[in-house]
């Protein structure tokens, strides 16, 4: 417990100041967790990251994190989804070079990769970067997501009886996880009092305070099982007592993109 007490304080005086100060910070920050995570799932597969197809995937990934404006002096025939196209294309043909060593499966698995990380991290960017009311935003996320996490395990150690989804996580409990949203919506409430963001009045944002709850916990249960499936307790090491950047950025990668679905950014 010391040892991630100790790891979280270290990354939030190294990240809160990314995530106030935004732009170019929050690009760089962004590419670089979006790099780690695309690693670690090379790990976790027991594939070798000094490789042609990761280094194409990589390039895919930061096609996908980076802000629409980095792209805004392309020519008219050529957008950010060809150049992402063009990584895929790369990618089957390493198949072919390698003789299928590295196979059709693996740049599948490389390919949901990219966009299941890149995206996500994108998100982060753009939210961020929404005039006047991005780092408000952004924090809401932030609190929706951490107190959720915060409530369902403190309260799932204490009163967890009946497994969540023990097939994937065997820790989790519908204790834990209904505790976790309501603690959300508290804490939720309480912001929106000094901070309100996005485009809806307050009940409505509770509403999505809800959702994001919810659907934090099924990245994280996501996470879950492709772990399990790779057979590995965390997606990396890189964070001492917390695992890799997949392990805390999880349940992020699934809610920030969905800020696009109800219209915040």
């Amino acid at each position: 417990m010391k040892q991630r007490v100790i790891t979280a304080v270290v990354a939030l005086i190294i990240f809160i100041p990314i995530i106030i100060l935004g732009g170019v910070w929050i690009d760089v920050a962004a590419i670089a967790l979006a790099l780690i995570g695309l690693s670690e799932m090379f790990i976790m597969r027991k594939r070798i990251i000094i490789s042609p197809d990761f280094f194409i995937s990589a390039l895919g990934i930061i096609t996908l994190v980076l802000p629409d404006g980095a792209f805004v002096n392309l020519p008219k025939y050529l957008s950010r989804f060809d150049i992402f196209a063009i990584t895929i294309a790369l990618l089957l043909m390493v198949t072919v070079l390698t003789k299928n060593r590295t196979n059709i499966d693996d740049i599948g698995i490389n390919t949901l990769a990219i966009v299941y990380i890149g995206n996500g991290f994108h998100s982060l960017v753009a939210v961020r970067g929404v005039h006047g009311d991005g780092l408000a935003m952004l924090c809401f996320i932030l609190v929706v997501i951490w107190s959720t996490d915060i409530g369902a395990y403190s309260f799932g150690r204490k009163i967890g009886k009946h497994k969540l989804w023990p097939a994937i996580s065997p820790n989790k409990t519908w204790e834990g996880s209904i505790a976790g949203t309501v603690c959300a919506l508290i804490v939720a409430a309480i912001y929106l009092q000094f901070f309100p963001v996005g485009y809806h009045n307050f009940w409505g944002m509770m509403i999505l305070t809800l959702i994001f709850s919810i659907f934090g916990q099924m990245g994280d249960l996501v996470e879950s099982a492709y772990k399990r499936y790779y057979g590995v307790k965390d997606s990396g090491k890189i964070l001492p007592g917390h695992g890799g950047i997949l392990d805390r950025f999880d349940s992020l990668l699934f809610v920030l993109p969905m800020l696009h679905w109800f219209g915040m950014f």
